[in-house]
């Protein structure tokens, strides 16, 4: 505990992810699972009335001093804020108005993401899709940290400074790793950001601008509710890649901590995900799971076994290039437990990671 961490290296694997059997199987036992998917009817109400709060606090929240500002700001508006921003990880799958309406639901994105003072909703909508279809492919999936963070995170103080730039990394991590041309959809929600938040400096004033972006920032990072980013996919037990928490949070974060059943099925809202996981309870109920999220910040800050690298990791070409039919680990079912090929804490992997 404390000190530098063990990891040298991500933790590559050869096999697909673990969610594309997992899911067959589930579906071929339960076929009942698939009149969950589909779009929530409460959802849209819900947000709209976040949103709502939130521009009514910010009136009241100008007539305050700054030091309560940003209280007010850590404990409320920054957790509505993130909240928020969870929704619009929902609203990325469609689960508004459904898969036949998807300009609606990219719009009903952008309003979400106003109370958020920067504008996040269709780049993430871009670069989430691949996230599930990549997950840990290296190049891919921006979620994962760079080589970079992985070397240089490696102490508590460096730990500590990494949770708190966290929002950062994540907005910046894409345009490095694979960068892609903003969309006409991309600008308009630039525009409409813009807008908004120059209607609230000009009616309001600083301190309602400070209340949104300062929010967002503070409740990405150094706060327990941050926590998921690093729950959902670090690697706690070594080659399970995806864990979920079933505590309070998720009370007030549309159900992310279902993380594993999420990936499963990501066209399930977050509302009814309680109920995959009871119907099929037998395919998660052994899997390694979070008891909180607190431990969570506890365990990355002073387990010297997880840092940034603590992540699983892919070739493309292993998994989707021609090597995957050279690679034995293929078609290994990882569904219910890890498929390890070598131990990439030490020297024993290629230092290239491929498979020859």
């Amino acid at each position: 505990m404390g000190g530098q961490t063990s990891r040298l290296d991500f933790e590559w694997v050869y096999t697909q992810q673990p969610h594309v059997s997992r899911r067959k199987m589930i579906l071929k036992k339960y076929p009942e699972i698939k009149s969950l998917m589909g779009p929530d009817p409460h959802f849209k109400y819900i947000v709209s009335a976040m949103v709502l709060f939130q521009v009514v606090s910010c009136y009241y929240i100008c007539k305050l001093s700054y030091p309560w500002v940003v209280l007010i700001t850590y404990f409320l508006g920054g957790v509505i804020n993130h909240s928020l921003s969870l929704a619009i990880h929902d609203i990325s799958h469609n689960i508004v108005f459904g898969n036949k309406y998807p300009v609606a639901n990219r719009l009903f994105g952008m309003f979400a993401n106003l109370p958020l003072g920067v504008p996040i909703s269709i780049a993430f909508k871009k670069y989430h899709v691949e996230h599930h279809r990549y997950l840990g492919v290296d190049g891919y999936d921006v979620d994962l940290a760079s080589d970079w963070e992985g070397k240089f995170f490696c102490s508590v103080p460096r730990k500590l400074l990494y949770l708190f730039l966290q929002p950062l990394f994540y907005a910046l991590r894409p345009s490095f790793v694979r960068p892609k041309p903003p969309t006409l959809l991309e600008i308009l929600n630039y525009v409409i950001q813009i807008v908004f938040d120059v209607f609230i400096y000009y009616f309001i004033g600083v301190k309602g601008l400070v209340y949104f972006i300062l929010g967002t920032i503070l409740c990405m990072g150094l706060h327990p509710m941050a926590a998921h980013f690093i729950a959902e996919h670090y690697m706690f037990d070594r080659g399970y890649e995806t864990y979920s928490y079933y505590g309070p949070w998720n009370y007030i974060t549309f159900n992310v901590g279902y993380h594993m059943e999420h990936h499963d099925f990501p066209y399930i809202p977050g509302s009814r995900l309680p109920e995959v996981k009871r119907i099929a309870s037998e395919f998660y109920d052994s899997l390694p799971q979070h008891k909180s999220w607190c431990s969570i910040i506890w365990k990355f800050l002073f387990h010297c076994d997880v840092s940034p690298y603590s992540r699983t990791k892919r070739n493309y070409e292993d998994i989707f290039g021609d090597r995957k039919k050279r690679n034995p680990y293929y078609n290994a079912d990882n569904s219910m437990k890890p498929v390890l090929a070598g131990d990439s804490t030490g020297d024993t992997q290629s230092s290239n990671h491929k498979l020859l």
